[in-house]
């Protein structure tokens, strides 16, 4: 029997990492065989791509094509033979974030994301897409505290963080069948019921 794909989305700051890792575990005390992964990334190729992604200026077409080079691998490699032997992949970001990001955010007229999206996936879609949603000025507010030096993402404004969560909500009422949106806001502890309650009934 195939596995299930289930992606996380969220501006930075609205605490995919965290929950990632309590949902992995939680499928995995319900008996799933689970794979963790992220994007971009997710293979060797993959997370070399991050490294440049993730700290290298360049042309908004330029980061749009190395995410989908990055993503037909981690096709290729991980996410689709892993699902063919029956294992359930559990992302940290998928194909909504190219919409969010390099749409929403940095302008890239969305036709070209869907050309991508189209020639990459060929129609593959997550089976289930949990959008971790939070108003910006709280997300800003947690990124400071974190400590950590930020990326090239994260080093963006809140206006630009603005358009990435309107983008994923358009894209949460476009598809509600796929798209999940949880209110980051509550506590960890309601998160978690809510995220149980989602994949039971999925």
């Amino acid at each position: 029997m195939r596995g299930k794909f289930i992606t996380l989305e969220g501006i930075d700051g609205a605490g995919k990492s965290t929950h990632h890792a309590w949902l992995i575990d939680f499928l995995k005390r319900q008996g799933r065989e689970v794979v963790a992964t992220r994007e971009p990334g997710g293979t060797p190729l993959g997370e070399k791509l991050r490294a440049l992604l993730l700290s290298e200026p360049m042309h908004i077409e330029t980061e749009a094509l190395l995410m989908f080079a990055a993503r037909r691998e981690h096709l290729d490699k991980l996410i689709q033979p892993a699902l063919a032997a029956g294992k359930w992949v559990v992302s940290d970001r998928f194909a909504d974030a190219s919409y969010a990001y390099q749409g929403g955010g940095r302008g890239l007229a969305p036709e070209k994301i869907m050309a991508l999206e189209s020639w990459v996936q060929a129609g593959f879609q997550p089976d289930l897409t949990i959008v971790f949603d939070l108003p910006t000025e709280i997300a800003c507010e947690r990124l400071a505290k974190t400590g950590n030096a930020p990326d090239r993402f994260e080093k963006e404004t809140q206006e630009f963080f603005e358009r990435v969560r309107n983008t994923y909500l358009q894209r949460a009422g476009a598809e509600p069948g796929r798209i999940k949106v949880i209110d980051s806001r509550e506590s960890i502890s309601n998160i978690q019921k809510l995220l149980e309650n989602i994949i039971v009934s999925s």
